[in-house]
Order: structure tokens, then sequence, then C-alpha cells
């Protein structure tokens, strides 16, 4: 039937819909379904529960009808089941349902386990309920669906083809469960700030912009969790961290979405080298608890996150690597004439201090594959970082690459207003002169340091990319459940990718 042009299953399905309904069956009128058992738990039971009655429920996978007997296979959330229908047990009328049953609806089935002569645990039905009609096809089973696009598109028929998928997403929050208990073993309270802003500061980032009607006021969805959370250090607690949502206006590609998820966390009276321990701790805790041992694979790379972790002066590392030391370079021309001569193309916009780290991204962190720190870097891209007192023009922050990405960024943290206000007054002349991830300046942020802000180390981690390692994805759309995605053209079937 696949073959014929004239062939149209949601046509067949809907009349399949309608014979059920003349029969007295409305397949979306149940409002609930009290199961008894998972399939996961029958199979593991088995024989001890052999002749248990039991109520299933879940979507039908498979039907092959055999006379007056049939076999359906059955998926719930934890697994796959078989049941066996058979007229002289249900009764003529029952059986008869299986004539308008169909891949994709979902049933209940109440019945008897036993075991076939094939030796397959499977469900004896007694009673089959309809719970709602499939009207659509799902994806060939036996190829599954493999259209990239399709599959982050329509994420719900992804996760009923490919049930890996649904593993990934049940990692993600293994580790999100993990790294609440860590830190609440810790003494971490968890938070929740602002989502919309006047001003969307932390970093540099262009954000996405919105307006309040009823205010009649212009405000920001934040690109970082930062500021609000150091306002609370300023407050007087002490450990503090929040798992959320942040949303920067850039490209998309297989390590950016629009909208992503963070970890940030902050910690008074600890540095930078605080946050190392915490994050080695973290980390190597969440691989042993993941894999057994605090080793895994990606992309065919095996990756140690055994403490410590190797440590790399960023400013050394350019300079055994280029023969250029950072503060050798003194103008932007400068540094985009050694970018030219490093063969790599960059905005003509882009500040000296911006080329110098789009640089650093070229030649030093691609090399960094095993757990690495990156630290030292240089004041003049780190304004919210505190100066290393044993050279100022240095600060005490470091970035962790793993299989030469970033996955985290941390610092002790600016405390000192003054300086603060300086740095934040040197981005402004960037904003003016065209650069508009620059933020506007915080002068409540700035307010807030001076009442006073203990020492303080803080972490950014980026959730999406460490779920990526620990499910070994290549990309951040394997991890997100709805990726954001061009929208489909408006004439186009709705079940088509475009």
């Amino acid at each position: 039937m696949g073959e014929d042009a004239g062939y149209d299953p949601r046509a067949v399905r809907m009349e399949k819909l309608a014979r059920l309904r003349e029969e007295g069956v409305d397949p979306y009128q149940p409002s609930s379904y009290a199961a008894t058992a998972r399939s996961v738990e029958i199979l593991a039971g088995f024989p001890q529960n052999d002749g248990a009655a039991v109520r299933i429920a879940g979507r039908v996978m498979a039907v092959r009808r055999h006379g007056r007997a049939a076999f359906i296979d059955i998926r719930d959330e934890s697994g796959r089941i078989q049941s066996h229908l058979r007229e002289d047990v249900m009764g003529e009328r029952q059986f008869r349902l299986i004539d308008w049953l169909d891949v994709g609806d979902i049933v209940g089935v109440e019945g008897i386990i036993f075991q076939t002569r094939r030796g397959e645990i499977s469900v004896q039905a007694q009673w089959m309920t309809y719970l709602s009609k499939s009207l659509r096809e799902l994806p060939e089973k036996r190829h599954g669906l493999k259209d990239v696009d399709l599959r982050y598109r329509q994420r719900y028929l992804d996760l009923i083809a490919n049930p890996e998928v649904r593993e990934v997403f049940t990692t993600r929050t293994r580790i999100l469960d993990f790294i609440r208990q860590f830190l609440r073993a810790r003494n971490f309270m968890e938070v929740e700030t602002p989502v919309l802003l006047p001003i969307a500061g932390g970093t540099e980032a262009r954000p996405f912009a919105t307006h309040h009607n009823a205010l009649d006021l212009g405000l920001n969805l934040r690109i970082a969790l930062e500021l609000h959370l150091k306002r609370l250090i300023v407050g007087g607690f002490d450990r503090v961290y929040e798992i959320g949502r942040v949303f920067r206006n850039e490209g998309i590609s297989t390590r950016h979405n629009p909208e992503f998820t963070m970890l940030e966390l902050y910690q008074a009276y600890t540095d930078f080298e605080g946050i190392m321990e915490l994050v080695e701790s973290l980390l190597s805790g969440l691989v042993s608890h993941l894999f057994g041992r605090p080793v895994l694979t990606y992309q065919g790379e095996t990756l140690d996150f055994s403490p410590p972790f190797a440590r790399v002066d960023m400013g050394l590392r350019l300079y055994e690597k280029t023969g250029v030391r950072w503060q050798d370079v003194a103008t932007t021309a400068d540094a985009q004439a050694f970018a030219r001569q490093l063969g790599i193309a960059l905005d003509a916009r882009l500040d000296r201090s911006q080329v110098l780290d789009k640089i650093v991204g070229h030649v030093i962190e691609p090399e960094l594959v095993q757990p690495t720190f990156l630290w030292h870097h240089p004041v003049d891209i780190s304004p919210l970082a505190k100066r290393d007192p044993a050279n100022p023009q240095l600060t005490e922050r470091f970035e962790l690459f793993v299989a030469g990405r970033e996955l985290a960024n941390a610092f002790s943290e600016l405390n000192d207003p003054l300086d603060q206000r300086q740095r934040f007054l040197s981005q402004q002349q960037q904003r003016l002169a065209g650069n508009d991830e620059v933020p506007p300046l915080d002068e409540d942020f700035l307010a807030a340091l001076e009442h006073g802000m203990p020492p303080t180390g803080g972490l950014g981690l980026g959730i999406d990319r460490l779920v990526m390692l620990m499910t070994d994805s290549p990309s951040i759309r394997d991890v997100i459940l709805f990726p954001t995605m061009r929208p489909v053209p408006a004439a186009s079937d709705p079940g088509e990718s475009d």
C-alpha cells in the first residue's frame, strides 16, 4: 500500500475511527487508566509473577494477526512487552476491536502474565481498552526516524521511533539530580532570579529584547545569571546557585542554541582555586556516578576526569604556540595583523582584546582535550574577575575545557566597586563604538557592590555541553528536547520536514 500513490493512511485511520464510534467505542473518552505494572517490572519479576493479574498501558508498536488470535507489542515509558489476544478468551465483540487497531494507537490491556511456547514473557489479554487512536502513521519501523531535521522539529516522533533518544534525556535528568545533591551536601541554596531584565548583563552577548506594555518598559531576556546571584551574596547568602535558561541572540551551531541551560554558583569567602576544587569534585563524582569510574568516551576519545585536572597558563601557552606575548600586541591593527599572519579570518569590527581572544580560541583551545583549566586571563577580557595580586594585568580566572570545548568559566569575583566601575566604563567605549554585545552600565549592581561584597568565587557551567559529554552526543540539539528551529513554510504538511 505504501507504493500506491492514491493510498491515504490518515483517511484509512479516520475510517477506522468512525467504525469504532459506530461500535459505541470512543477512543478519546477514557479520562484515565489505572495501570498496575510497567513492562520492565513484569519482565524483571518473572517467574515469581507468573499467573498474576495486571493492567498495562502504552503505545502499540506492532500488530501480528493470526486468525482468531493476535499478538501486539506495547511500549510504555520503561520498555516493551507483548500481549496475546484470543477471541475465545476476550469474547467476539472485544476481539473484533482489533480490526481497527493500528500501530501508534494507545491502549490499556488487562490480563494474566504468562510465558509463550517460544519463551517470551507476555500478558494474556482478557480485556482491551482504547485510550487514544493515532491518526498518523509512525516512522517506518525498520529504518526508524533518520531525517535529522525532522527528529529535532518533531521530537515526539524521535522519542517514539528511537528509544535510545529517551535515554539521553533520562541521563540529563540524572545529571541535574546529581548536581543538586552535590551542592546541597555543600550547603548551597538553590534560588531563582529574574528572566526579564531592564539591563541584560553578566557577560557580552546580544540579548533578545521585548516590551512590557503595562509599565511601558523595554526589557531583555537574561544572557547570564551572574549579577543577581552576586546581589544575593551582598545580601548575606554565602552559597547560592541557580540552574536556569539563558538567552543569547546569536548564531546556531552544534555548540550553540539561542536558549540554553546554565548552572551558576557563588560561594563567599573562597576564590577561584576553591572553585577549581569544587569543579574537580563535581565532575569526577558525576562521571563516576554515571559510569562507575571517572572515565568516559566521547566521540572516540577517552577522557579522564580524575583530579587534579591539568592547568595551562593562557599567556604562556600563547607565547609557546606563536612566539607572541599578549601584552606585546599594542593595538587593534597589530592584533588583526597577528590574526592574518596565523591565517585566521576575523570580523574587522573586533577590537584588540576580542581579536586576541579569538586567536586563543583557534590556536590553544582545540588542543585541550583532557579536562584542563586554562587560567590567568588578561584583565581586558575579564571585566568581572579579580586581579591577580602577583600580576595586576592578569586575573584570577579559569575556563574549563574538555574535548576542545569550553565547559565552564569561573573566577575570584571582583568586589572592588571602584575597579568594577572603571572596567564597566571602559566597556562602554566599545558599546559607543558599535559593539551591541556590551551591556549598558548597570548602576544598581555597582550600588550593590558599594555596600560591600565579601571575597567570592563564582562559576558558570554549561549544562547542555555537559550533557553532550556524558551522553556522547555530537550536537547540542541532541540534548535539548525542543531546540530552536526555522519554522516550516506555511504551505508544507505539518508532518513533513522542510
